[in-house]
């Protein structure tokens, strides 16, 4: 009776333990799993992969009626989970990805630096260049929220690198999203923005719409 208690609390702790090592943002990487086994997505559609702001933009295929869209944002993530999970993120047959990531990276260290961000985005670009050499791939630049306001001049700094960078790098663009949401005296428009300041109103999301639609395949 002894041998079989301590078995049975020896597979109690192991569950335990193998359940609290997995890594940040796992569920979600198991539930986009989950959704193309219901729902094989398809082939050529237009990816976009990155933070809150596209996981919170759940009817993103009424913007665009007439493309084909795979939405795998999960909220709270980084760069640097964009490069923890890309295989599975890549896992698709896309004809054009679309990245809006680094945000977080800052909020999650407000002393980081932009190059380090920079660095990160180059890996992630690079891990996609790897499996898809000649497809589009753009990045929305980082969108400057009320509530990170201190995060600011980190984030021009970084916009601008990321968009030297992909100015050189074939097939590539950097969707700049700064403009349309400031008002005529170059203030970031607040009521762009819910409660938080930090997601957007569908009146952004239409603004974002204008500015993404001559680069949509």
């Amino acid at each position: 009776m002894k041998k079989m208690l301590s078995a049975f609390l020896l597979l109690t702790f192991a569950l335990f333990f193998s359940q609290e090592k997995k890594p940040m943002f796992w569920q979600d990487i198991q539930d986009f799993k989950k959704l193309d086994q219901e729902n094989p997505p398809a082939k050529d559609a237009i990816l976009l992969v990155g933070s809150s702001s596209f996981t919170k933009w759940k009817d993103v295929t009424n913007y665009f009626p007439d493309k084909t869209i795979i939405n795998r944002g999960f909220g709270g993530s980084r760069l640097t989970d964009l490069n923890y999970y890309a295989n599975d993120l890549l896992n698709y047959q896309p004809k054009q990805i679309i990245i809006y990531c680094g945000e977080n990276d800052f909020a999650d260290n407000d002393k980081l630096k932009a190059k380090v961000v920079v660095d990160r985005f180059k890996t992630f670009y690079k891990k996609i260049r790897a499996k898809f050499p000649n497809i589009e791939v753009d990045y929305i630049s980082i969108k400057y929220s009320p509530s990170r306001e201190k995060l600011w001049p980190q984030m021009k700094e970084a916009n601008k690198k990321i968009a030297a960078f992909m100015k050189k790098q074939p097939n590539s663009e950097f969707i700049d999203i700064t403009k349309v949401m400031e008002d005529s005296n170059g203030n970031v428009r607040k009521e762009l923005f819910v409660e938080d300041m930090l997601h957007m109103t569908p009146e952004g999301y239409q603004l974002w719409t204008k500015v993404m639609n001559p680069y949509m395949k």
